[in-house]
């Protein structure tokens, strides 16, 4: 027995040593594949995690597949149930709720903290990217669109200088993907960049209270999108298997 382990622990080493990187790089990777995953709504509310796969295609051991899992379990992206495994995350509404909350009024001081430190040229980049945006809604297909919601407020975050609530935002937004798949009534990848264009236009007037009375509106917009009931994320998981299936 202890013979087997030797030669067990020796294959993972092995595999791990061809891979020319550490067991904290391929932890990383596999953490951002995954919440990158799960942002794209790839892999969806209440998807189980299949540890073996991950630790067979990263060639690492599943050691190193659960120091991934529970960075993304305290993220909240992820969920362990006692004797069932890991699955991704199925936000209840009291959840949903906060997470909605938090988002308003974190995007609020950003701006607040933009108005005052925001240069002309990242302004000006700011408004590029809700160029790409209409672009892309007009010819992109669903996943460049996927892709793309969202960036506009998390480059916001990183151009008002604050790395502590733009990783805090990160993580709301991360969060609320799964909020959207579960309860979106009805379905839109188009993050509203004419308010984004918008919301530019009053930033570069220094108008912060302008900006942040058009943030609230779009963040109202988005949030109309989800009908937050009992059962609403049942429905939306038993559609997604018919949708599948028929």
């Amino acid at each position: 027995m202890k013979t087997t382990r030797s030669r067990g622990a020796a294959a993972v080493n092995k595999k791990e040593a061809l891979s020319g990187e550490g067991s904290d790089d391929v932890s990383e990777r596999i953490r951002v594949t995954l919440a990158t995953a799960i942002g794209e709504g790839a892999l969806k509310p209440g998807s189980k995690i299949l540890e073996e796969a991950i630790a067979d295609h990263f060639s690492v051991s599943r050691t190193v597949v659960r120091g991934a899992l529970g960075v993304l379990e305290s993220d909240h992206l992820l969920e362990r149930k006692r004797n069932r495994g890991t699955f991704v995350a199925e936000p209840g509404i009291q959840e949903a709720k906060s997470l909605f909350e938090a988002r308003r009024k974190l995007e609020s001081i950003l701006l607040e903290l933009l108005t005052e430190r925001a240069t002309k040229d990242q302004l000006d980049a700011l408004e590029k990217l809700t160029d790409e945006e209409e672009h892309i809604h007009q010819h992109g297909d669903e996943k460049s669109k996927t892709v793309l919601s969202g960036k506009f407020h998390i480059v916001l975050a990183e151009m008002a200088g604050n790395s502590v609530l733009t990783e805090m935002l990160s993580k709301i937004v991360a969060r609320l993907s799964l909020v959207m798949a579960l309860y979106e009534e009805k379905h839109s990848n188009d993050c509203g960049a004419d308010h984004h264009r918008m919301i530019v236009k009053a930033l570069k007037a220094k108008d912060l209270l302008k900006a942040q009375q058009l943030m609230e509106h779009h963040l109202t917009d988005i949030e109309g999108r989800v009908h937050l009931t009992e059962g609403q994320g049942d429905r939306h998981s038993f559609i997604s298997v018919l949708e599948n299936f028929s």
